[in-house]
């Protein structure tokens, strides 16, 4: 599945989400019922993916952990903050790097309007 397509089914997922609950709750609310919605839509993901970091010539396991890795091969970073800011840009641009993922979404869903609280990013 190309990235337009799948970006787009999980963005549908979330504005679904967003649809029912509105904003005003915690990320952690909102991970569980997008988790819900993509697995009644039939996309695959991990949530709380963990990932290893490359420093040097050493992996190390330091907790580092993605929000949602969805179909293998996009990370969907979930937010509840009053409004995207620069450093969540440059998070997901550094979870993309660490991850080699080459593509990304941010989603926050504290946005009156989801559509202004969604990012794409590529790294």
């Amino acid at each position: 599945m190309e990235f337009a397509e799948l970006s787009d089914r999980v963005i549908g997922c979330a504005i679904e989400v967003h649809r029912c609950l509105g904003p005003g709750l915690l990320e952690s609310v909102y991970s569980h019922c997008l988790a819900h919605e993509l697995t009644d839509s039939g996309i695959l993901f991990e949530r709380e993916k963990a990932i290893c970091v490359a420093y040097k010539d050493v992996r190390i396991d330091c907790g580092f952990r993605l929000d949602l890795l969805v179909e293998n091969c996009m990370i969907v970073e979930l937010k509840a903050v009053d409004r995207l800011l620069p450093i969540h840009r440059a998070q997901m641009l550094t979870y993309l790097k660490v991850s080699k993922i080459r593509i990304g979404l941010l989603i926050n869903f504290n946005s009156r309007v989801l559509k202004d609280g969604l990012v794409r990013v590529a790294g």
